[in-house]
């Protein structure tokens, strides 16, 4: 190629790859804040294959991590070593991009709420989106497709309490447990959604949690 013609190819190139003022894709990249998540799908501008070419390059020069197939995150840097983003935050930015709903499931919202204080080696969630697992070190993320009536829900702590009390099962619901739920009945804000939600609950955990309600009338 002339000189001349491949510095117009370069020129014309650079333009492509480069974002909002005259920034790169590397550029973005690497001014994200810590403990972001991103998705290779996050860059439609620019070339599926030099996104691709440039999310592997930041990976091996440990700019980002790979948490799955087209996931990355950009992680915290420690005295202890990287720090990625928790579980939460990775499954909240999945289903954000998904437009899907997620709930924990089991163990998972078992430990949410405190109703158990053992963390789980996996982490399991309902969502309205795709199924898939994600291997982070040595725990793995998977997310499960939940049926409508799991969704129903206004508030997130039913949400998570009928899921938790479905892992816990009825005949294991004490005293602990029943003043661990009152304690989180009396902090949520939104008293009529909540006894909406109540009232949707399967019969023997409104049976549980609706005198709660009453008390605080």
């Amino acid at each position: 190629m002339h000189l001349k013609n491949r510095q117009n190819f370069k020129g014309v190139m650079k333009s492509v790859h480069s974002g909002i003022g005259g920034s790169t894709l590397r550029q973005r990249i690497e001014t994200l804040p810590e403990d972001s998540v991103l998705f290779r799908s996050d860059f439609p501008d620019y070339h599926s294959e030099f996104v691709g070419g440039t999310l592997s390059e930041l990976t091996n020069e440990g700019v980002l991590v790979k948490l799955a197939q087209g996931i990355y995150a950009r992680p915290r840097k420690s005295r202890f070593g990287v720090v990625l983003p928790s579980v939460e935050k990775i499954v909240q930015a999945i289903s954000k991009r998904d437009n899907a709903k997620v709930i924990p499931f089991g163990m998972t919202a078992l430990n949410a709420l405190g109703l158990s204080t053992q963390v789980p080696m996996n982490y399991t969630y309902l969502t309205t989106g795709s199924e898939r697992t994600i291997s982070l070190k040595n725990q793995q993320v998977v997310l499960k497709r939940g049926v409508p009536k799991n969704f129903c829900y206004t508030t997130r702590l039913i949400s998570l309490m009928v899921q938790a009390l479905r892992a816990l099962k009825q005949e294991n619901v004490g005293q602990e447990e029943i003043q661990t739920i009152r304690t989180l009945i009396t902090r949520e804000p939104d008293k009529e959604s909540l006894t909406k939600d109540v009232d949707m609950m399967p019969a023997w955990m409104k049976r549980i949690v609706k005198p709660m309600l009453d008390n605080e009338n």
